[in-house]
């Protein structure tokens, strides 16, 4: 029998190694997806997750690069792992990764840097890597000669990210047990699932196009045998997400919409609830928004008395969940239009008013960016104006980063708004936004909500679940997590929600 080629040894050393990892995720759900579908292949080659970093054989940073300060986060957990487990394996992967490889490599303790352009390979590397396995047993071209010759310095993995036209899916190994890609292992209660990648718009300020490639999306076939999968492990609610999720389907062939794929999840699934992450204003369609207004209906009961039964009136669980966050960025035309936005002020408004009519309980979020080059007071009190008269429940607000190969890194090289006004517009946002949701989480007392218990009981005897309309809540009972409940909210918390499971 001929010797195995050096590819079978490196999977069969895979095998032997019983490696301990952690997985830290840094950046958006789609990241996280990515990190959960790393994970299960990890525990497919026979890995298990560590108590911590510091029992950890081997430490895979999946990072953000959408900011600056999302590459000082990373840089900053990097050395924090290298403290407190100095003989631990560190292996950065994802965006930043894909990005920067070299300024990545200089750090200390990098054992490897893997760029999205090779992130299916993630975790082959870094059980090879907590096994002590050379990098010369791995068997991918795109490693450099000067790297595999001296193991002390990290070697890199990444490539031309516009070279993939397919969906690249992050499975588990063939020898896998029936592990699920979207997030099984790594225990979340409500997990991601990855259906799109890449994006095809060029806003002036985002480098994430340059660094996850042109818009692909999972085939609807391999989208509804995951969601299948879920259901069958138990699952109660699923995150769709993407990194342009709105437009899932348009590379495909025959072209798919994703209202499409959204109703036949919906009428041909059991899928007990279903959250859509961040969609574009220009693909909250008619359709979509008809979806979101059937799916998301509850049966209508009389309110209970407080001293009623707990069953007296049950209430329905919502399968589509009453979340929408729809990316603003600027509420100023002008700043719009230097984004290379493709939507104006009062576009966004005539849909976010459609969604609102659609489904009046809904949480509306978006994305807001401060200080992008040029902002004038004036642009600035259009967007804090047209904001105050918006529906709005929750803002995610983040300052302008400059980000080099960008458009807008010369824009703010020529134009760029001073310090102290960014912090002055983002604290006003800020006291803005919290009134709103004060207001909206306000409404709800003495209501019944469904929700999903998220962890198990803390050793005070309580309990933390996640209405579907994105508001936190604490439970006055120890349930255990991934549980539809009803929850009779009785008053405000500091961020959230109180209030007692009646169902």
């Amino acid at each position: 029998m001929p010797p195995p080629d050096r590819n079978q040894l490196f999977h069969r050393l895979l095998h032997w190694a019983v490696a301990r990892y952690h997985i830290e995720n840094f950046g958006c759900r789609t990241s996280q997806a990515d990190g959960d579908a790393i994970a299960a292949q990890m525990e497919g080659f026979g890995s298990f997750p560590s108590n911590g970093i510091e029992h950890a054989d081997v430490v895979v940073v999946n990072t953000c690069t959408v900011t600056a300060e999302a590459d000082r986060d990373a840089r900053a957990y990097i050395r924090r792992v290298l403290r407190k487990n100095p003989s631990s394996r560190i292996v950065v992967t994802g965006c930043y990764a894909q990005r920067a490889p070299e300024e990545i490599a200089q750090l200390p303790g990098v054992s490897a840097v893997i760029g999205n352009s090779h992130k299916n390979q993630v975790a082959s590397v870094a059980v090879g890597a907590a096994a002590g396995i050379s990098a010369g047993f791995v068997p991918l071209t795109a490693l450099q000669s000067e790297h595999i010759a001296n193991p002390v310095r990290p070697f890199f993995l990444s490539g031309d990210i516009f070279a993939h036209s397919d969906f690249q899916l992050s499975s588990a190994p063939p020898s896998a047990t029936a592990r699920m890609t979207i997030g099984q292992s790594s225990h979340r209660t409500r997990p991601s699932l990855k259906i799109q990648d890449g994006c095809g718009n060029r806003c002036t300020f985002c480098i994430i196009p340059s660094i996850r490639g042109n818009s692909r999306s999972m085939p609807p076939h391999r989208v509804l045998e995951e969601i299948q999968a879920f259901v069958e492990s138990g699952g109660k609610e699923l995150v769709l997400s993407g990194i342009n999720l709105g437009r899932w389907g348009r590379d495909l062939s025959p072209q798919n919409r994703f209202e499409d794929l959204l109703a036949e999840i919906l009428e041909t699934t059991k899928l007990p609830r279903i959250r859509i992450s961040s969609v574009e204003p220009m693909d909250w369609t008619d359709g979509l928004i008809a979806l979101l207004a059937r799916w998301s209906a509850e049966e209508q009961h009389p309110q209970s008395h407080p001293q009623s039964h707990p069953q007296s009136h049950p209430q329905s669980h919502p399968r589509l969940a009453r979340h929408v966050h729809m990316p603003l960025q600027s509420g100023s035309d002008s700043v719009l239009r230097r984004m290379h936005r493709r939507y104006r002020p009062w576009h966004y408004a005539e849909r976010l008013a459609k969604v609102h009519a659609a489904a009046p309980l809904a949480a509306l979020g978006a994305d807001v960016m401060v200080g992008f080059p040029g902002e004038t007071a004036a642009e600035f009190q259009e967007t804090y104006d047209f904001i105050a008269n918006q529906p709005f429940t929750y803002l995610h607000l983040f300052p302008f980063s400059a980000r080099p190969g960008t458009a807008a890194w010369e824009l703010h090289r020529q134009d760029a708004v001073s310090g102290v006004a960014v912090r002055e517009r983002m604290t006003a946002l800020r006291r803005l936004i919290d009134q709103k949701n004060m207001a909206f989480r306000s409404t709800f007392i003495g209501r019944e909500l469904s929700a999903v218990t998220l962890i198990s009981p803390q050793p005070s005897g309580t309990s933390t679940a996640l209405t579907d309309n994105f508001l936190p809540v604490e439970l006055d009972g120890a349930f255990p997590a991934n549980s539809l409940v009803t929850v009779r909210v009785s008053a405000t918390a500091a961020h959230g929600l109180s209030g007692i499971c009646i169902a």
